[in-house]
């Protein structure tokens, strides 16, 4: 069973997904990663998200950034987002940065920086340390 599962929205975020396994590596703690878009695929990533085992879910987007705040609609465990500055944005990442701060009351997503994979793989290290 993996502690962390780490969703991305593309393959165009296997960059910022392979930093954050490698943190995560270093640090002894198991993961999954999935590649899934919230919005083409909702239902695939509703199903991948319900079925996990894992205690703290990684979402990296960019963009609209809907993902994390997709992910932590299902499920009441941590939902970490990683806004990403992808190469169609024209604010640098501050359109998905905004989309996770920004999140309703009673979806909660903790973010870290733009493109801090290493920053959400050490957070997510504390998350599950403090659970235990």
């Amino acid at each position: 069973m993996p502690e962390v599962h780490i969703l991305a929205g593309s393959k165009s975020d296997e960059e910022i997904v392979s930093r954050i396994a490698k943190k995560l590596e270093e640090k002894g703690i198991t993961f999954k990663i999935d590649y899934v878009s919230a919005h083409r695929e909702p239902e695939r990533a509703r199903e991948i998200v319900k079925s996990s085992d894992a205690q703290v879910f990684i979402a990296v987007a960019g963009l609209s950034a809907a993902l994390p705040g997709f992910v932590a609609s299902l499920t009441a465990k941590p939902v970490i987002g990683v806004p990403v500055k992808g190469k169609n944005s024209t604010l640098d990442g501050l359109d998905a940065l905004l989309s996770m701060v920004q999140m309703p009351n009673g979806v909660p997503v903790a973010c870290v920086g733009i493109n801090a994979a290493e920053n959400a793989a050490l957070l997510a290290e504390r998350i599950l340390k403090a659970c235990k």
